[in-house]
């Protein structure tokens, strides 16, 4: 009787959460265009904010419910009401950037145009709470921190101002999130539900809309996965290259000697776009003719054979002067006196050319 009692008064919840009132669209108008404008700005705090007052949540629990339920009726308005706020957010969002004409969007946008495999975990996670609140009332509290971690309205403002601007191919990556997102929520409160409620277990079973959820739900692993492994490989591929420029700094900071006893390695980068992979250090001289060509092809043929790999070495040079009191000229008695220090002057080393007297030295092509 009590959990009787207990579903009918979650039916009566759900039925007020699936309505399409002035609530819902105000807060959604209000949401969108935080968001819009958050997005437009590249700031994060401004697009939690919107996170924080979209109400698109509340008619996807209900859904869930209702789906479980085998209540169709209460499942369409449900659904219908969250498309209305779709087709909302998407209307304000494309023509506040039609408005804006801003041809390059910022990393808030950017990030929301690659989901993977953590952005459906998130989601599940946030229906299964989303879910668990409206069963528990003393945990409403949680509402809010599951709506920024979610995070509905912004991949639907950012598919917006991506169709405005047409690009197609980030606009699809958006799509994805807030599909991903919305199966994940509606899976989640689906589990939840079957999971603290006895009488709707056998339910799942038989609810076709629920299988269906969850059978699309699972078909988003597909691409989400691939999206992840892409990501994986990423990360490993930049510790990779991070782990070959430390080797290759300590071995030019090793062979400095090589340069000259008078040069200190101040800056090392290397350019990959490049074939072969540019090394450029920066070395301060305190000799003009240092290094020589010979001695950049010696330190290069050296990073060559360590890495097994082919480099091009190109050396950056400073030549400072070193001037003491004891070294200092006699002043001209009619000419006014010099500077007692000259200044810095930077000189980049070309590939295999000689140097002449004081010009500058030179890396050659790669070994």
């Amino acid at each position: 009787m009590a959990e009787s009692t207990s579903l009918a008064s979650l039916e009566a919840g759900f039925e007020q959460e699936a309505r399409l009132d002035e609530s819902f669209v105000v807060l959604t108008v209000a949401a969108s265009l935080i968001a819009t404008l958050g997005l437009l700005a590249d700031s994060a705090a401004v697009v939690i904010g919107a996170m924080l007052i979209a109400p698109w949540i509340l008619p996807l629990r209900s859904a869930s419910f209702a789906i479980l339920e085998g209540r169709f009726a209460l499942a369409g308005r449900a659904l219908l009401t969250l498309a209305v706020g779709v087709a909302i957010t998407i209307a304000m969002s494309a023509a506040l950037g039609l408005v804006a004409r801003i041809p390059v969007l910022g990393d808030e946008v950017l990030r929301r145009t690659t989901p993977n495999l953590l952005d459906l975990g998130i989601a599940l996670v946030a229906g299964s709470i989303a879910t668990y609140g409206r069963l528990r009332p003393e945990a409403v509290s949680s509402l809010a921190g599951t709506a920024i971690a979610v995070a509905l309205v912004p991949p639907v403002c950012v598919l917006g101002l991506l169709l405005a601007l047409q690009e197609w191919d980030p606009a699809k990556g958006a799509a994805l999130l807030f599909a991903a997102n919305l199966l994940g929520i509606l899976s989640g409160g689906l589990l939840t539900l079957v999971a603290t409620q006895a009488s709707l277990r056998q339910k799942l079973l038989r609810s076709q809309m629920g299988l269906v959820s969850l059978l699309l739900t699972g078909l988003l692993l597909i691409p989400l996965t691939t999206s992840f492994l892409s990501l994986v490989g990423q990360a490993q591929q930049r510790l990779a290259l991070q782990d070959i420029e430390s080797a290759i700094t300590e071995s030019l900071r090793q062979r400095t000697l090589t340069l000259g006893r008078d040069s200190e390695l101040t800056g090392v980068s290397i350019d990959w776009s490049q074939n072969p992979p540019l090394i450029k250090a920066a070395v301060r001289v305190s000799r003009p003719n240092l290094p020589t060509p010979r001695q950049v092809a010696a330190v290069q043929d050296y990073i060559n054979q360590t890495q097994k790999l082919r480099y091009r070495l190109l050396v950056q040079r400073v030549s400072i002067d070193v001037i003491g009191p004891e070294t200092a000229p006699n002043p001209d008695p009619v000419a006014p006196e010099e500077p007692a220090t000259s200044p810095a002057e930077s000189q980049e080393v070309p590939a295999l050319k000689p140097s002449n007297s004081e010009a500058p030295a030179a890396a050659p092509a790669g070994s």
